[in-house]
Parts: C-alpha cells; structure tokens; sequence
C-alpha cells in the first residue's frame, strides 16, 4: 500500500512539474489585422499620417519563462498615406530610400510582463541600413481563442517614439520635427 502512494505522489509530483515546464509557442502576424502607422507633425500645425500594407513576421512567447522573440518584416515601398504623389516622395531619397532599402525590421528580444500580459517589447530597429534600439510599449494586449481560425490569437496595440535622425534621415527639419511616432497594431494566430 505504501509503494502504491508513494508511486501515485511521484507520478502527480511528475505530472504537475510537467506543467509548469516552459513552453514557447509561435504566432504568425495575420497581416489582416496587423498595421504599422507612423504620425508626424507638419509644420507644427496638422499630423500626417500613413501605413504601410504590405508586412509578416513572427511572434514566439514563452509566458511561464516571461519571455518572447519578435521578428517583424515591413515593405517600406508598400507605404500609404491615402495620397499616391505624397507617397512617391516618402519613398524617395529624402526619407525611406525604398529602392536602396526595400525593408525595415523589428527584432525584439526582450519581453516584460504583467502577469501573462505583454507590457513592451525591447530590440532593434533597422531603417536605411542603420541599427537603433527600440521599445514598443503596449497599450492594450489580450489573446483570445478565434472562432474562425479555432486556434488562440494574440495581439495588441504597441507604441514608440523614433528619432528619424537616427537612422540618418534628416530632410525638412525642423520644419518637420525628428520625432516620429509608430503605432503598431498586431494580432498573431497561433501555429
């Protein structure tokens, strides 16, 4: 009886160690309802405003180990403000170069929590071939279990401010300011 008990303690001992054991799940973006926009002040007067179209990545979390990879690819030619001769010129020499650099990308390494909610994720920026650190803040974060892929999406609004100068694009300052705002609207479908 006593060999029994202890057999049946090993194994739930076992068994619940197993649950806690980490485990690291990935999220492919679903690109219909993921958005990168940026605001930028015009002349200290209005806020332009734009997106881009055309992005992908992936998102891999850990949330018993708190921690997560973010790898996110965004076409800087797919940029749209709704204006196709403004755009043209946002792909030129004097911002997005788009020819010479026909990707900007995110890779964060560093995710904070608040219980099993994403807070921010911190990593790198590459625009116009330069290298910069970054921490997107979130503003909102939940997963839920979507009737129409039967699988757990995650997602949320991230936030951040970049210095344009940064990444050596300096034209029109500062008329228009070195600040950039992006705001980065992600859900991600578990794979």
């Amino acid at each position: 009886m006593k060999t029994h008990t202890l057999i049946s303690l090993s194994a739930a001992l076992l068994a619940s160690a197993g649950i806690a054991h980490a485990e690291s799940v990935t999220y492919n973006l679903d690109a219909t309802h993921t958005y990168v926009t940026f605001e930028a002040r015009h002349f200290g007067t209005s806020t332009n405003r734009g997106r881009f179209d055309k992005k992908e990545g992936s998102i891999t979390l850990d949330r018993a180990a708190k921690t997560g990879k973010a790898d996110i690819t965004i076409d800087t030619a797919s940029i749209n403000t709704g204006l196709a001769l403004f755009d043209s010129h946002l792909k030129g020499d004097n911002f997005l170069k788009a020819k010479e650099f026909p990707t900007a990308k995110f890779v964060g390494d560093k995710f904070s929590f608040d219980g099993d909610k994403v807070t921010a994720v911190s990593g790198t920026l590459t625009l116009l071939g330069k290298t910069r650190p970054v921490t997107l803040t979130a503003t909102n974060y939940n997963c839920y279990d979507s009737p129409f892929f039967k699988r757990e999406v995650c997602g949320g609004d991230f936030e951040t401010t970049i210095q344009r100068t940064d990444f050596g694009m300096s034209y029109g300052l500062p008329v228009i300011p070195d600040d950039i705002k992006l705001l980065i609207q992600i859900e991600a479908i578990k794979q």
